[in-house]
């Protein structure tokens, strides 16, 4: 960002605190793991960040005024304000300059989509491509406003289990609307595809074609061998580079995804229960409903019967 950037240090007004959310199932599903976080959304005053971290989730930032500088992987980005900036927080990135706009008083929204979620949506093409790629982008400016991201704060800290799935659609819904207009590219996609032709990559450009591979063939077996494969390493070797990037080993992964596919299915309509572990690429019905029930804290019937009660 230019020189031009003020740090201020200008104390935040104290605002009203709004509930605690109620306890969902998912809370549980990933309460155990840095791998994947939580779904979240909240609201704050932007501040520098001491030193760079990661997470499991795809991040969307918005600045009400002002500006700042983000590090994403050693790469300057410059982040205007009353744009939707999206990025995987996986890849380390830090807030190193600040500009509070010309009243001092900008505000932050960040919202956290589990990175596994979002591996799940489907018709995204592109956009998932720029995620995985280490890409930041900033959605169309008519993508959403504040007044939108304030309801969906609200959405989310009703503890309306409806609401909150509601919520999570609308987002869904503006991201495959980007998918098909585009957005504006704040760093493009870095992280390049990996064969098994590859003589040598990065940690994370092996991992990631190990994570396509996986999110394309789901439902259908899938060993150690398979993914290693897919990149041209030693299983072990691959195994260890997975874990080491992922925070989470490939056959954890695996389940995980093939969870949230079979949590999707058992609302999206009448398929048989049988039916929806097949489809989601368990082998048996008691290997899925033990995976479910830890996950969840509940069978797949139960589950279902909660969503129409």
């Amino acid at each position: 960002m230019e020189q031009s950037i003020k740090l201020s240090k200008t104390p935040g007004k104290r605002r009203e605190q709004a509930p605690l959310p109620v306890p969902r199932p998912d809370r549980r599903f990933y309460a155990n793991t840095a791998a994947f976080g939580r779904f979240g959304i909240r609201w704050f005053d932007p501040q520098i960040m001491p030193q760079e971290h990661s997470h499991g989730h795809i991040e969307l930032n918005w600045l009400t005024a002002g500006a700042m500088e983000y590090v994403y992987d050693g790469r300057q980005v410059n982040v205007p304000a009353e744009r939707l900036i999206m990025f995987w927080a996986g890849i380390p990135h830090q807030t190193v300059a600040l500009d509070r706009g010309v009243e001092s008083d900008s505000r932050q929204c960040n919202v956290y989509l589990p990175l596994d979620s979002f591996l799940h949506m489907q018709t995204l093409g592109r956009l998932t491509e720029t995620m995985m790629g280490g890409g930041v982008i900033a959605l169309t400016p008519d993508a959403i406003d504040e007044h939108t991201l304030r309801r969906w704060y609200q959405d989310y800290r009703s503890g309306n289990a409806e609401r909150t799935d509601i919520l999570k659609s609308e987002i869904n819904n503006m991201l495959r609307r980007a998918a098909l207009i585009g957005w504006d590219e704040l760093l493009p996609p870095w992280i390049e595809s990996v064969t098994p032709t590859t003589k040598a990559a990065t940690p994370v450009r092996y991992v990631v074609a190990m994570v396509r591979h996986i999110i394309e063939n789901l439902s259908e077996p899938l060993t150690a061998e398979d993914v290693a494969k897919v990149v041209g390493l030693h299983p072990n070797y691959a195994l260890n580079l997975f874990t080491e990037v992922m925070h989470v080993s490939v056959r954890k992964f695996v389940v995980r995804m093939r969870l949230i596919r079979a949590r999707s299915l058992l609302f999206e309509g009448n398929i048989s229960i049988a039916n929806v572990a097949f489809q989601s690429g368990f082998t048996s019905l008691s290997q899925f409903y033990e995976h479910f029930r830890t996950a969840y804290g509940m069978t797949p019937r139960e589950m279902r019967q909660n969503l129409h009660g």
